[in-house]
């Protein structure tokens, strides 16, 4: 899958189980997308509440959903480029969270009357779309399991480790790092702790020989060491390990 095939779907192509798809269904979901946008860092797209008459598709850039209570923002997900960051909106038609934009971002929208098309002329394209909203929910059972059994060190050992899994699966990350370019009251917010222990535990990683998180970018210095410091176990993310997909999604099964 090239980025002169598909301009807006390409890096959604390169994910989890799109090997399951058919030419014509890549064309038919990167025909899916009406309107596509460039808009700035902590742009709001969706917030609490609003009626959801769209989907979107992050095509480059990071994007969070966020809950805001008693004066406190809490990040409760992190999304990647290939991401539909709200297709849940389709049946839910209101959130309980706001969708932000971290750092500058390109955005394609569907409009949920297409979606909907999709049910009954593509029930096997519309069956992926959902995977990927599930996959949505295996991420955040184990962010509520990790925020349970660790410390500050070991949640951003973990959320470090994931989005390098994440970024590998749509080739944006290296075997020395990624962009990042959240900063640390983001990563606070997203680790459940204060910006100050956070600075603190980025310290500790950096001094220890583990990762360096400077300049919009994360360098990882010791994968092994960090995966153990996260207690990170890949399989959730359905890319490698005990629940990879193989086949169990292609039309005919």
């Amino acid at each position: 899958m090239t980025r002169e095939q598909y301009p807006y779907s390409w890096r959604f192509l390169l994910g989890r189980v799109r090997h399951a798809m058919t030419q014509r269904e890549c064309e038919v979901l990167e025909n899916l997308i009406t309107n596509v946008e460039d808009v700035p860092s902590q742009h709001t797209i969706l917030m609490r509440g609003d009626i959801v008459e769209q989907s979107t598709l992050l095509i480059e850039g990071f994007m969070a959903r966020v809950i805001e209570r008693d004066n406190k923002r809490h990040i409760v997900a992190l999304h990647v480029p290939g991401d539909f960051v709200d297709l849940h909106g389709f049946a839910l038609k209101r959130l309980d969270h706001s969708v932000v934009t971290i750092g500058r971002a390109k955005l394609g929208y569907v409009e949920h009357r297409r979606i909907a098309s999709l049910l009954t002329g593509e029930p096997h394209l519309a069956r992926l779309l959902w995977f990927s909203t599930l996959l949505d929910a295996a991420v955040h059972r184990e962010w509520i399991l990790k925020l349970e059994e660790l410390n500050a060190d070991g949640r951003l050992a973990h959320l470090i480790a994931e989005m390098w899994h994440r970024l590998n699966f749509v080739g944006l990350a290296d075997p020395t790092g990624f962009p990042f370019p959240l900063t640390q009251v983001e990563m606070a917010d997203a680790c459940g702790t204060t910006a100050i222990h956070l600075n603190r535990v980025v310290r500790q990683l950096r001094e220890s020989g583990i990762a360096d998180i400077s300049r919009g970018r994360i360098t990882i210095l010791d994968m092994e060491r960090l995966t153990d410091l996260g207690g990170f176990e890949k399989s959730y993310l359905y890319g490698d390990g005990t629940l990879q997909i193989g086949r169990e999604l292609d039309k005919q099964n």
